[in-house]
C-alpha cells in the first residue's frame, strides 16, 4: 500500500485526484497505476484500470488469478468491474469513498453473483489515503479561491 500512495502523490503532484494503485503476484508487484484523468482526457484512465493493464501485460494474459490489488481509495463501479473481469483474488483499498464506492461503501458488486467475486478488505493505511485526498481537495478549494484554477 505504501508503494500506491506514493503513487497517489505523483497524481497529486500533477493536479490529478491522488489515486495510486498497485498489482501483486507471489510478492511482487507486477503493475502499477495512478490516477491521470485530467493529463489524458480520459474516463478510462483510473489508477486500478491503469496497474491492471501493466500487470496483464507483464504477466502476458487477461486472467490475473493469484494476485491482488492495492489501492488508495475504493473502486468505483468501473474499477470494480474491470477487477472482477480480470480474476484478481483480493482488493486492499485504503479510504473509502462515499461518491463511488463500490466495493461496500455504496454498493457492494463483489456480492453480485457474478462468476468471479474478489476478496475485498479495507480501511489499509485508511488514514494517510484519506489525509492525501483531504488535502488535495483542501489545496484545489484555495486555489480556485484565489483564482489559480477553474
Amino acid at each position: 500500500m505504501h508503494q500506491a500512495l506514493a503513487l497517489a502523490e505523483e497524481a497529486a503532484a500533477e493536479g490529478e485526484v491522488p489515486v495510486g494503485a498497485v498489482v501483486v503476484k507471489d510478492g511482487e508487484v507486477v503493475g502499477r497505476g495512478r490516477n491521470r484523468r485530467e493529463l489524458g482526457k480520459n474516463a478510462l484512465a483510473h489508477a486500478e484500470i491503469e496497474a491492471i493493464d501493466e500487470a496483464c501485460r507483464t504477466l502476458g494474459g487477461w486472467r490475473l488469478s493469484g494476485c491482488e490489488l492495492y489501492v488508495t481509495l475504493e473502486p468505483c463501479p468501473m474499477c470494480a468491474g474491470a477487477i472482477i473481469n480480470s480474476r484478481i483474488d483480493t482488493v486492499y483499498y485504503g479510504a473509502d469513498d462515499p461518491k463511488a464506492g463500490s466495493c461496500g461503501t455504496l454498493v457492494s458488486l463483489f456480492d453480485l453473483p457474478y462468476n468471479h467475486k474478489p476478496a475485498c478488505v479495507g480501511g489499509v493505511l485508511q488514514e494517510e489515503a484519506s489525509a492525501q485526498l483531504k488535502r488535495f481537495f483542501a489545496d484545489l478549494r484555495e486555489k480556485r479561491k484565489k483564482g489559480e484554477v477553474i
